[in-house]
């Protein structure tokens, strides 16, 4: 107890950066519409302090934390035991901080991603062709539903083919899928489903996707955020694309699946997405 009261739970989220992270508010929304008093903060940690950094946390009495670029991978590794969709995706976005100083790791981007994408935009997987550009923790989280749900064709794009290639090898039992370079897809088909989980764009230089990779009949969806946008976005509807969207909606419902695991209840998310009008 502290003198104004109990003392709340406190969780957070890591990155690097981390300043971008909507995570804070969506937390508190939750809470406020679940009668739950908790504190979430951002904590930027470069790779070299994280070990240290996440230990302290827990030390210090953190319940939970959320886990975005560049440490899902890492975060895996300190876990001491793990969720099936995690140990799967050999990436970790949510770690619960167990009795004893264990620390359990989880993934919900995957099933966040699935349910923004068909429920929310009532978008169909099955015997679609689906591109996902880039290899990183990411798609790490999302390729096992997705591959779950049939399309007719999976292609994953990332700038350095050995990085691509290491997950159809690792995902392998979960369904066919096929790896090539950025350059490699300028004579393929435009795709019926477009998937960034790349930074390209961010830092104002125009993303190296070929054009011809979408078309009219292309849903576009990037994983990042932003209040005014994303280079995605902008670039995907500049060459045609019949509808592009950005991960808000994603970043909710992961959200939502990460509350449920640390406070034992799913928050109506399309409460929230109204409130944020998303």
């Amino acid at each position: 107890m502290t003198e104004n009261g109990p003392k709340s739970d406190r969780y957070a989220v890591v990155g690097h950066p981390v300043q971008h992270s909507r995570s804070p508010m969506i937390h508190q929304l939750f809470a406020r519409q679940t009668g739950e008093e908790l504190i979430y903060e951002r904590i930027d940690v470069s790779p070299e302090d994280l070990e240290v950094t996440v230990r302290g946390f827990g030390a210090a009495g953190g319940k939970g934390l959320n886990v975005t670029a560049p440490h899902k991978q890492a975060i895996f590794e300190l876990s001491t035991e793990c969720g099936e969709a995690a140990t799967r995706a050999g990436a970790v976005n949510t770690l619960t901080f167990l009795p004893g100083g264990g620390m359990r790791g989880d993934n919900t981007d995957g099933i966040g991603f699935m349910r923004d994408l068909t429920t929310n935009h009532k978008q169909e997987v099955a015997a679609k062709r689906v591109l996902i550009l880039g290899a990183g923790g990411a798609t790490r989280g999302i390729l096992g539903p997705l591959l779950e749900a049939k399309p007719a064709e999976l292609v994953l794009a990332n700038r350095t083919l050995e990085r691509a290639e290491a997950l159809v090898e690792r995902f392998e039992a979960s369904g066919d899928f096929t790896a090539c370079q950025f350059d490699d897809l300028k004579d393929r088909d435009p795709f019926d489903l477009v998937i960034n989980a790349t930074s390209a764009g961010r830092g104002g230089e125009s993303p190296p996707f070929p054009p011809s990779c979408v078309g009219e009949v292309s849903f576009c969806y990037d994983l990042a955020y932003g209040l005014k946008g994303t280079p995605f976005v902008t670039w995907a509807r500049k060459h045609g694309a019949g509808e592009a969207v950005q991960g808000w909606g994603m970043l909710v419902e992961q959200a939502a699946e990460s509350y449920q695991i640390w406070r034992g209840m799913r928050p109506d998310t399309a409460e929230i997405l109204e409130k944020l009008a998303l």
